[in-house]
């Protein structure tokens, strides 16, 4: 069974710079592509970065690109994201997933971490 876990969630004032970490149980973490996902109280859960299985390719919301950086460590088993600049409107619920593929669509991942909580401050 596959279990994810955030970390690194926290204040943190606009214009600064936050790494939230997954660590992906079992050993087969590099057969899955992974995804980031934040939900802002009455929004709906959107994909911010996905990351294909062996890290060679990337993609990003337009809202974070240029700001935040998606990679892994297939050795550790871990996923992060590196965010900078970080913006009042970046404040949310910070998820990371897992799936057979890189989309940003939210239905084709299969595994969910509990969410690591980011406040952004103006």
């Amino acid at each position: 069974q596959v279990q994810l876990v955030e970390s690194g969630g926290g204040l943190v004032q606009a214009g600064g710079s936050l790494r939230l970490s997954c660590a992906v149980s079992g050993r087969t973490f590099n057969t899955y592509a992974m995804g980031w996902f934040r939900q802002a109280p009455g929004k709906e859960r959107e994909c911010v970065a996905t990351i294909s299985r062996r890290g060679g390719s990337t993609m990003y919301a337009d809202s974070v690109k240029g700001r935040f950086t998606i990679s892994r460590d297939n050795a550790k088993n871990t996923v992060t994201l590196q965010m900078n600049r970080l913006k009042f409107e970046d404040t949310a619920v910070y998820y990371c997933a897992a799936g057979l593929v890189a989309t940003m669509t939210r239905s084709q991942y299969d595994y969910w971490g509990q969410g690591t909580q980011v406040t952004v401050s103006s």
